[in-house]
């Protein structure tokens, strides 16, 4: 008896167990941090934070945050009134004065009439006569204003100048994370081409930049891995929160950014830009949008890069020879611009003005413009573009083109269709299944515990899946199922051996011996069959094998002799 007694305790330590690696959260209220923006990183906000309320109003769901967030970290741009020696004028500013001030003198203005090298006199009716007087008044021109949020963690509060970007989702009820055809999103396939074939290490180093990039997004729900079919090397991307066209656009592109004088790279994107403004309003944005024609507005982005010593010797070397032609309305350029490529393709001319010939300077303006059929339509493309460039010249090209071999993109509506009609599908096999075993036996004392087996066998696998952090898809779900299956073979087996007459076997033990040698061996055929399947097709079934492998291996050595040990306790009754 002590023997079926240690059998029962494990199997009940295994579900104490799950229980605690899939910690079921019944207090579900706010919703779970997906993506952030730069502002609310620094004030440390962190991806997976649930976030409870808005300046003290409660969260209700994903789309009352998006409502509440818009309507509660909207700033207002604020009029500012500017006098300088030579001129004056009244303009409007959001989360930048749109110039810079040294020792009082404006520079890189954005303001149509104030121009560069004016002297500041005066700004929203308050005297400039030296810095300690815009010292005292330059960080209250701009609008800000001070917003609360509280997460299960803490309570943050700080001060912004603009609107948040904080995407969410639902809070997880539990440790089980749901892949990609139950969450949605896009699946991805990418091949490295080129003249030279890739290697593992080229992929290795693919997959980081790729991840980078992602990073940069705010895209944190991702999973990156190498695959591989035959010969070939490939990158299998799954990703919530991205479109099909965002992953063509800019995740498969090889992103070669090249800034060239004539024919002579100045600077590349990656190691050559140690430093790239990005959401950032006092190096970065949208200087200004106009309407071009009657049918197209055009929006101007700009933000500062820094060039490392090496880039800014090349830029030295190459201008230096240059001539300077004259500007009536400016100091000059030089006969040649800096020409920006994206792809060997040409994006932007910039001119260089004259005071930079054979200087060995690192701080570099770029720019370049958003069209659309409407103000916003080009203001959105515009910050598309230049969240594309900035991300190309933090991370660097890609060392290879990658071609898309196959893309899949999953709405998170039909994501739980799937979810509810492979629950509903499982607990009608199961229902069905123990039913035809019932009209077998015709004995409760046999389908109580097999019921009890099947039940405890779904719930240890899905607390291996809460532990390792491992994705539930369709086909984890499939492999889940298939093993309950063999779960049920074997369980008959075990029945069956159990109930045979004393003229065959003595005794229980030789029964189970004889039962469990039987599965021992189907066990390991299956074992052997699912083992090849997790690099199979790209490794698009793998998680169909690991559930079955974790689903028969949990079954062979924790659930069923389990139920042999409750079946003898029953039977012996």
């Amino acid at each position: 008896m002590k023997s079926f007694g240690v059998r029962i305790y494990l199997l009940i330590i295994m579900l104490i167990l799950s229980l605690i690696a899939i910690a079921p959260r019944l207090d579900v209220q706010g919703v779970e941090i997906k993506s952030l923006d730069t502002i609310s990183k620094n004030q440390g906000l962190s991806i997976g934070e649930i976030i409870k309320s808005v300046n003290g109003i409660g969260i209700e769901s994903a789309e009352h945050f998006s409502e509440l967030l818009e309507n509660e970290s909207r700033v207002d741009s604020k009029g500012i009134k500017i006098i300088t020696d030579n001129s004056s004028t009244n303009y409007s500013a959001q989360d930048e004065l749109l110039f810079e001030l040294d020792n009082l003198t404006i520079k890189n203005s954005k303001i149509p009439e104030i121009k560069d090298g004016e002297i500041l006199k005066s700004i929203n009716g308050k005297k400039i006569e030296d810095e300690s007087d815009w010292e005292e008044i330059r960080y209250d021109l701009l609008p800000s204003k001070v917003i609360r949020i509280k997460t299960d963690k803490k309570e943050y509060v700080f001060q912004i100048s603009k609107e948040l970007e904080i995407n969410v989702k639902k809070v997880s009820r539990s440790n089980v994370r749901k892949g990609l055809d139950l969450e949605g999103g896009t699946r991805v396939l990418l091949k490295p081409t080129g003249e030279v074939k890739a290697t593992q290490q080229d992929v290795k180093n693919l997959i980081s930049i790729i991840s980078d990039r992602l990073d940069i997004y705010g895209l944190a729900d991702k999973r990156i891995r190498e695959a591989d079919v035959d010969d070939d090397k490939l990158i299998l991307i799954e990703i919530a929160g991205i479109s099909k066209e965002d992953v063509q656009d800019f995740i498969a592109s090889q992103g070669k950014f090249e800034a060239k004088i004539g024919n002579d790279t100045v600077f590349t994107g990656g190691k050559d830009i140690p430093f790239v403004c990005k959401d950032d309003g006092t190096c970065s944005g949208i200087r200004i949008c106009n309407q071009v024609s009657n049918e197209q507005f055009a929006c101007r982005f700009e933000f500062s890069i820094k060039l490392s010593i090496e880039a800014a010797k090349r830029h030295a070397e190459i201008t230096k020879n240059l001539e300077v032609i004259s500007d009536v309305n400016s100091e000059g350029y030089l006969s040649k611009p800096l020409e920006l490529f994206l792809d060997d393709e040409l994006i932007e001319t910039l001119q260089i003005s004259s005071s930079l010939k054979g200087s060995e300077t690192t701080d570099i303006l770029i720019s370049g413009s958003g069209f659309g059929n409407n103000q916003e339509t080009a203001l959105n493309d515009a910050l598309t573009n230049m969240g594309k460039l900035q991300t190309v010249l933090i991370t660097g090209s890609l060392p290879f083109e990658l071609e898309i071999v196959k893309i899949d993109s999953i709405s998170p509506v039909f994501g739980e269709t799937f979810l509810k009609n492979a629950v509903l599908a499982g607990l009608v096999a199961m229902l069905g299944v123990l039913g035809v075993i019932f009209l077998r036996y015709r004995n409760f004392k046999i389908i109580i515990p097999m019921a009890i087996t099947l039940f405890s066998e779904i719930f240890i696998i899905l607390g291996f899946a809460g532990l390792f952090k491992w994705n539930l898809d369709l086909a984890a779900i499939a492999g889940i199922i298939a093993s309950v299956g063999t779960g049920v073979d074997d369980q008959i087996v075990i029945t069956d051996e159990i109930l045979k007459g004393k003229e065959i076997y003595s005794s229980w033990k030789e029964k189970l011996k004889r039962a469990f040698y039987i599965i021992f061996v189907a066990y390991a055929a299956t074992f052997a069959a699912m083992l090849p399947l997790i690099w199979a097709v790209a490794g698009l079934l793998r998680g169909f094998a690991i559930a079955t492998l974790v689903g028969v291996s949990i079954g062979v050595f924790i659930t069923r002799p389990a139920f042999g040990a409750m079946l003898e306790r029953l039977i012996n009754k």
